[in-house]
């Protein structure tokens, strides 16, 4: 799978691990920034340009880290066709692919350690979307939305 990975410089530690093991497990990742921490950079540019990839099909799903996972949870779902979740559990990683179709993950660096990481980004990338009626159902409620207040709609 291609995964499009970024993060800010409070994600960056945990984003290279990430990087790294997700190589390992046999995906290619597309790295869309940050490459250090020694200087701060600002979550919105990250979040927003593994969202881009994901909602024009360079990568399947994205994978965003700053500081809470907040902040790129909230700049990500502003591009039309991401449906970012902010998950530290399994069980959200998971049910949030099976019943909302989520595809970008978020995490954040500072609240979840490594090793629950890579079980709630296997979780993640483990998922499929169940296509369950209510389920679909559901998801062209949110892509109303969506469209409602997009740019074209208010024209």
């Amino acid at each position: 799978m291609i995964i499009a990975l970024g993060c800010d410089h409070a994600g960056f530690p945990l984003k290279k691990l990430l990087h790294s093991w997700l190589q390992k497990k046999g995906h290619s990742v597309l790295n869309l920034g940050v490459d250090t921490d020694a200087e701060p950079a600002d979550y919105p540019d990250y979040a927003r340009a593994v969202a881009e990839a994901v909602a024009a099909g360079r990568a399947e799903r994205g994978l965003i880290v700053c500081g809470s996972g907040v902040g790129a949870t909230v700049a990500a779902n502003k591009v039309p066709g991401t449906r970012a979740g902010l998950c530290h559990d399994t069980f959200s990683a998971r049910q949030g692919v099976e019943d909302d179709d989520v595809n970008v993950l978020c995490l954040g660096g500072r609240i979840i350690g490594v090793e629950l990481a890579y079980e709630v980004v296997s979780a993640w990338l483990n998922a499929k979307f169940s296509g369950l009626e209510r389920h679909v159902r559901r998801k062209n409620k949110v892509t109303a939305i969506e469209r409602a207040y997009s740019k074209e709609s208010v024209q």
